[in-house]
C-alpha cells in the first residue's frame, strides 16, 4: 500500500500518461523535483493510513522513514492527505456495512480493538518489558541480516530471467504450503473453553478455533493461526483472556515458521510487504514469553502479544514515533503508551549495536546514493575540493552546436556550468548551470546562429516554460531523437535563457561536512565549488550526491577510517 501509494503520487506529478490518455492540464503545476518529492511522500503517508488506518501514523512515517527534505509545508500536506484517507476510509465501510460488498469493508477503523485489563504494572513487570526489547532488538537485527543474505541471493537468480523469477515464486509457494498444512498436524486436539460467547470450533469462517482433523468439541490451536488470514490470526493473538487457548509449544512453532517464511517470501516476484510478517512473528514470541513469565510478571499474555509486535518492528525497522503511534492507532490501547515507548526504545538500541534498520540495508543493496541526516565525522577532516573528481566540463554562454552534442555524447553528467568569456564580461565568470534536459529542449526548437551573438530575447518568446519543465519517466527529448545536420554543427546557440543564473555555491575550502549538510537540508542536484583566490578559472567543479557517499569519499581517501 505506501509503494502504491507513492507510484499514483508519482503518476500525478509527472502529469499523468499520455499512453493511457489520462491527461490534465493543471497536473502541469507540480511538474517539478519539490513538488513531485513533496507528491511521493504523501503517498506514501496515504498508504500507511490507508493499510493501517492510522491517519497520524501516517503522517509520522513520512517523517520518519519516507522524506529526505521535511519542511512546516509538507507536514500539512500529509496531514490533509491522512484526514481525506481517513474520511473516504470510513465512508466506504459504513457503505460495505449493508451487505454490498461481499466480504470486502468487514470490521471498522481499528483494526485490533485491543483493551487492556490491567493499567497498572510494578518493577517485575517494567523489567520483564525490557527484557522483551531485548529479545526483540536481537531478533530484528538477526531478521535484517538474514533478509540481507536472502534478497542478494534472489537477485542473482532474477537476474536471470522471467522464468527463474516464476520458478522462485512457486518454490516459495510451495514450502509456504506445507508448512501451513503440514505444521498443524504436530499440534493436539485441545477441547473448546466452557461458556464460550463464539461458535467452537468455527465453521466457514474467521475466528479463534479452528477445527482440522480433530474431534467434535475440540480445536486445532496451530490451526487456528495457520488457516486464519494475517489480520484474523494477529488479532487472536492479541485477545486478552485466552491465555489457554494457544499451547506454549504452539506459539514457538508458529514463531519459527513465520520467521523463516517472512524471510524467504520478501524479495521474490509478488507484491509482499514487511509489517505484517513481523507483527505475526513479534505477537507470536511475546506471547510465548509472556507464558514463560507468568509467575514474573502480572501483565495480561495479550499485552505481551502486543510489546512483542512493538519490539520485533522496532528492531528490524528502527523507527520508534511512527511505530508507536501506528500501533496505538492499530489497536486504540492508548494505555499502552509509556510500555510501549519503552519497549521500541530499548529494541532500536539494542539492534543498532548489531546492522542498521532492514529500510536501509534494501537502500544499500540496490545502489541507491542515499544521503544520511547527519555528515559522516571523517569529512570533517575534507574540504569540499578534495572530492571533485574529472575534467570539469563546462559551456560558453553562447556555445557552438558541435561542442555541445559531442560532450552530451561522451558524458552522462547532468548538469553544466556556463562560463561568460570576452566579450561578454572582462574576465571569465561564472553564469550560471544548465540541465541536460534543457539542453535538448533547445536543441530540438533549433533557434542557431551563424554568428556568435546573444539572442536571448528571441529564444525567450520562442519557448514557454512549460516546454523546460520536468518530463515523466520515459518522457522528454532524447538525444537520438535530435537530427542535426553538419551545417548546422557549425552554428551557435545562446545558453543564457536556460541557465539557471543564480546556482548554490560553496568556496572550495569550506567543510566537507557543512557541504553535505547544506546540500541535503537544500534538496539540490548540483553544488558548484568556486575557488577562494581570484585569477583562477570562475569554477572548480560541481558536486552531486554521489560525491557525498562513503564509497565515492572512502575510495579517493583510503587511509581515512570511517568511524573517526
Amino acid at each position: 500500500m505506501v509503494h502504491t501509494g507513492a507510484c499514483i503520487a508519482s503518476f500525478l506529478g509527472q502529469g499523468g500518461s499520455r499512453k493511457y490518455h489520462l491527461t490534465w492540464k493543471w497536473l502541469r503545476y507540480f511538474k517539478n523535483d519539490r513538488d513531485r518529492r513533496d507528491l511521493i511522500t504523501c503517498g506514501a503517508a496515504a498508504g500507511v493510513a490507508a493499510a493501517f488506518r492510522a491517519p497520524v501514523g501516517g503522517v509520522l512515517f513520512a517523517l520518519e522513514e519516507a522524506a529526505s527534505w521535511w519542511r512546516s509545508a509538507l507536514l500539512w500536506r500529509t496531514f490533509f492527505t491522512t484526514a481525506v484517507v481517513a474520511v473516504v476510509l470510513r465512508s466506504l465501510i459504513e457503505f460495505c456495512r449493508t451487505g454490498k460488498c461481499g466480504l470486502f469493508g468487514q470490521g471498522g477503523l481499528i483494526m485490533f480493538d485491543v483493551n487492556s485489563t490491567k493499567v497498572t504494572y510494578s518493577l517485575p513487570d517494567l523489567l520483564a518489558v525490557m527484557f522483551l526489547g531485548v529479545i526483540g532488538g536481537v531478533f530484528g537485527s538477526f531478521y535484517n541480516y538474514c533478509v540481507d543474505k536472502v534478497l542478494r541471493t534472489y537477485s542473482i537468480i532474477n537476474e536471470r530471467g522471467p522464468s527463474f523469477k516464476i520458478l522462485l515464486v512457486i518454490v516459495i509457494s510451495l514450502l509456504t504450503s506445507c508448512c501451513s498444512y503440514g505444521l498443524p498436524w504436530l499440534s493436539q486436539c485441545i477441547p473448546c473453553p466452557a461458556n464460550l460467547a463464539e461458535q467452537c470450533p468455527t465453521e466457514s469462517r474467521s475466528g479463534n478455533f479452528k477445527n482440522f482433523q480433530c474431534p467434535p468439541n475440540h480445536y486445532n490451536d496451530l490451526a487456528s493461526l495457520f488457516f486464519n488470514t494475517s489480520d484474523d490470526a494477529i488479532r487472536n493473538l492479541f485477545t486478552s483472556g485466552s491465555e489457554k487457548e494457544f499451547h506454549i509449544s504452539t506459539l514457538l512453532v508458529f514463531f519459527v515458521a513465520i520467521f523463516c517464511l517472512g524471510i524467504v517470501t520478501y524479495g521474490i516476484a509478488i507484491p509482499s510487504g514487511l509489517f505484517i510478517p513481523v507483527i505475526l512473528a513479534g505477537a507470536s514470541y511475546g506471547r510465548f514469553v509472556g507464558k514463560l513469565l507468568a509467575l514474573v510478571s502480572n501483565l495480561d499474555v495479550s499485552l505481551f502479544a502486543l510489546l512483542g509486535a512493538a519490539s520485533f518492528l522496532g528492531g528490524t525497522m528502527r523507527m520508534t514515533v511512527s511505530l508507536c503511534v501506528i500501533l496505538l492507532e492499530l489497536t486504540n490501547d492508548l494505555l499502552m503508551l509509556p510500555l510501549m515507548m519503552l519497549v521500541l526504545l530499548i529494541s532500536k538500541s539494542v539492534a543498532d549495536i548489531f546492522n542498521k534498520g532492514v529500510y536501509d540495508q534494501i537502500v544499500k543493496l540496490k545502489g541507491l546514493p542515499y544521503m544520511e541526516s547527519h555528515a559522516e565525522p571523517y569529512m570533517k577532516h575534507l574540504i569540499a575540493s578534495d572530492v571533485v573528481t574529472g575534467p570539469l566540463v563546462s559551456f560558453s554562454g553562447v556555445e557552438k552546436i558541435g561542442n555541445i552534442l559531442h560532450v552530451l555524447r561522451v558524458t552522462r553528467h547532468n548538469g553544466f556550468p556556463v562560463i561568460d568569456e570576452p566579450p561578454y564580461s572582462d574576465d571569465p565568470e561564472l553564469c550560471g548551470l544548465v540541465l541536460r534536459t534543457h539542453l535538448l529542449v533547445l536543441l530540438k526548437g533549433k533557434k542557431f546562429t551563424k554568428q556568435r551573438v546573444k539572442t536571448g530575447s528571441e529564444i525567450a518568446r520562442t519557448f514557454k516554460a512549460q516546454d523546460f519543465a520536468k518530463a515523466g519517466s520515459g518522457k522528454g527529448v532524447k538525444l537520438e531523437d535530435l537530427e542535426i545536420t553538419e551545417e548546422e554543427m557549425e552554428m551557435y546557440i545562446d545558453l543564457h535563457p536556460i541557465a539557471n543564473t543564480s546556482p548554490y555555491t560553496v568556496v572550495e575550502t569550506m567543510s566537507l561536512a557543512k557541504a553535505a549538510v547544506l546540500f541535503r537540508q537544500l534538496g539540490l542536484r548540483h553544488l558548484c565549488v568556486v575557488p577562494k583566490t581570484p585569477g583562477r578559472p570562475p569554477i572548480v567543479g560541481i558536486l552531486t550526491r554521489h560525491d557525498f557517499t562513503p564509497e565515492h569519499v572512502l575510495g579517493l581517501y583510503p587511509h581515512i577510517k570511517p568511524h573517526k
